[in-house]
């Protein structure tokens, strides 16, 4: 059985009830669950102050379970990243602990990669959070279950591709390249500062939410100005959800902001990653040497899994 840590690294759970559901149904999966024992401490908008949540990040790394999940995401990672110690997080992602998320999570998993020795690539899994994705009641719509099986195929050792329709225009692309990204708004956060990963040669997936497109082209543009899009195989996009239209877009749309940062990039970019802040996502490992082939329409993200004997595709 996998022991299974659930902790609270950034923005504060309102409500236990979630939490506890997210248990309940983890341990129905198979999992040995445990609740760190801050999870459900409260410091203004955080789940507890800066050293109660620097303290369970450690404390989990040093006890080692199989995954160590997050209760939730929102802020408060950034806080912590000059004082998390990155040689124990490291050795704990390489001795096998799973650390799953996303959202604010992201600056944790790409902090892995910054801070690994060279050649090696400490693996962590962008993916669900407990109480968004396995706390929700039955009429809040429940566990999606795509969701569930990819997590539990990941987790398990068993998920080695992910596939996805594209948009025309990218057939017969074939590339190989480490995989990393997450939560654009995050990522950027990180440039400039040493706990941003410098991959050349990747696949770089992103997503974000409540972000008018306006402020995704910027973003993007950030990191093709900063030289990071040029560097990169393939860019993947996920989902960008929960923005208002306004009225002085005149016409102007997530994909008229995407059409622009193509032109400005020798990189393809690829839209329709069945992953972000939405009920159905998938699992990736961050930091696997991946690769990315299309026929016709079809997208095929795949990866050395940790089994061979029985390999596993999720298709959206």
């Amino acid at each position: 059985m996998s022991s299974l840590t659930l902790y609270t690294p950034a923005g504060v759970l309102a409500q236990a009830q979630p939490l506890k559901r997210a248990a309940k149904r983890l341990a129905k999966l198979g999992f040995d669950v445990e609740i760190d024992e801050s999870a459900l401490a409260k410091h203004q908008r955080f789940g507890g102050d800066d050293a109660t949540r620097l303290a369970a990040l450690h404390r989990i790394a040093k006890a080692g379970p199989h995954v160590a999940l997050a209760s939730r995401g929102g802020y408060g990672m950034t806080r912590l990243l000059d004082q998390i110690d990155w040689k124990l997080m490291v050795k704990s992602a390489e001795r096998g602990t799973r650390w799953v998320g996303q959202s604010d999570l992201t600056s944790l998993q790409l902090g892995l990669l910054a801070h690994a020795k060279e050649g090696h690539h400490p693996i962590s899994w962008a993916g669900p959070l407990a109480c968004d994705d396995f706390g929700r009641s039955e009429e809040e719509g429940g566990v999606d279950d795509i969701t569930q099986d990819c997590f539990t195929e990941a987790m398990s050792g068993a998920l080695e591709a992910v596939g996805f329709r594209t948009e025309a225009g990218f057939e017969e692309l074939g590339v190989r390249g480490q995989l990393w990204g997450g939560n654009l708004c995050v990522l950027n956060s990180l440039l400039g500062t040493r706990h941003f990963p410098q991959i050349k040669g990747g696949i770089l997936f992103l997503e974000d939410v409540n972000e008018h497109p306006y402020r995704v082209e910027r973003s993007l543009l950030q990191l093709q100005q900063a030289g990071v899009l040029d560097a990169q195989k393939a860019i993947v996009l996920g989902d960008f959800s929960g923005w208002r239209k306004s009225p002085l877009d005149r016409g102007y749309t997530l994909k008229t902001a995407i059409e622009r940062v193509r032109a400005s990039t020798r990189t393809p970019i690829l839209t329709g990653l069945p992953f972000g802040h939405v009920r159905t996502k998938v699992c990736l490992p961050v930091g696997a040497k991946a690769e990315l082939y299309v026929q016709g329409r079809e997208v095929l993200i795949g990866w050395a899994a940790e089994h061979h004997h029985h390999p596993h595709l999720h298709r959206h």
